[in-house]
């Protein structure tokens, strides 16, 4: 009798495996063709009948890819407007993200119904605005100006993601803190900091990626001599084709930041995700 109960509980749970199981394949095939691909002869990229395990394994479309374009520029200019978008929209979310959960203030409805109605504009429809914008402003091809652009977006996501977080943070904490003779900022810092720094390691590495990954506004605001990386990527379609396993090598050597990021945050990213699911 208990043998048939337990079998029927782990029916369930087989199948939602198999599920989560086809998700995970489904969503790294892309992965897993951009590497098959980086790493294959260039002539076996642009087979009409691919397979789907390598032919072949060798390091020359990484040396192309080096030498194609400057890497190494693009690459350190994405990664001065990720960190610098990352650590103003850090600094200033958290303090608008608990202005906005802690404190009752006139107009708060209407700043919290337009950060999310922010989030609802495509972004190809502000385009034109912002270029004028910068351009009047003389930011229009400064690494500045993408900076402010893309802290348009990334912001009000950062402002509601991190209230999400501070919400589920039982007040009483900080009261009990500042009973014992702490301010409003010393509470803050010492207790609601810390049990906020999973949520913030979350959405930092989110709104790293956001920043990283951009392509549009890095490709309209900026010249050559000024690209990212995501519009170098560009240099390996030309008028006589494209090639297509310099241009994988590429992306792989762009995922590698991402990746080491992720490999040095993963357990508090995990603990933000499941931290912002709690009620407190």
């Amino acid at each position: 009798m208990s043998t048939a109960a337990t079998t029927d509980r782990r029916r369930p749970r087989l199948g939602w495996n198999l599920v989560g199981l086809l998700v995970f394949l489904i969503a790294g095939f892309p992965l897993y063709w951009m590497l098959n691909t980086a790493f294959k002869p260039a002539k076996d990229a642009i087979d009409p009948d691919p397979s789907l395990l390598p032919t072949g394994i060798t390091l020359s479309n990484f040396s192309r890819a080096l030498h194609v374009a400057d890497f190494w520029g693009p690459v350190g200019r994405s990664l001065i407007v990720s960190l610098t978008v990352v650590l103003i929209g850090i600094v200033v979310g958290t303090l608008a993200a608990l202005a906005i959960s802690r404190f009752a203030f006139r107009g708060r409805k209407i700043v919290i119904v337009g950060i999310l109605a922010v989030q609802m504009v495509p972004l190809v429809a502000m385009i034109i605005p912002i270029f004028l914008l910068l351009n009047d402003l003389g930011q229009y091809d400064r690494l500045s100006g993408l900076i402010i652009t893309y802290l348009t977006f990334i912001l009000p996501f950062t402002v509601w993601t991190l209230r999400g977080f501070i919400v589920n943070i039982p007040k009483e904490l900080e009261e009990a803190a500042m009973v014992d003779g702490c301010s409003r900022t010393g509470a803050f810092i010492r207790v609601v900091f810390p049990l906020l720094a999973p949520g913030m390691v979350a959405t930092s590495v989110y709104g790293f990626i956001q920043a990283w990954n951009e392509y549009l506004y890095a490709l309209m605001l900026l010249s050559q001599k000024n690209q990212t990386a995501t519009v170098w990527l560009g240099n390996f379609t030309t008028k006589h084709g494209t090639e297509y396993a310099p241009m994988m090598a590429g992306a792989t050597m762009m995922a590698v930041p991402i990746v080491v990021l992720f490999l040095f945050v993963q357990r508090k990213m995990a603990a933000g995700l499941t931290a912002g699911a709690v009620k407190g």
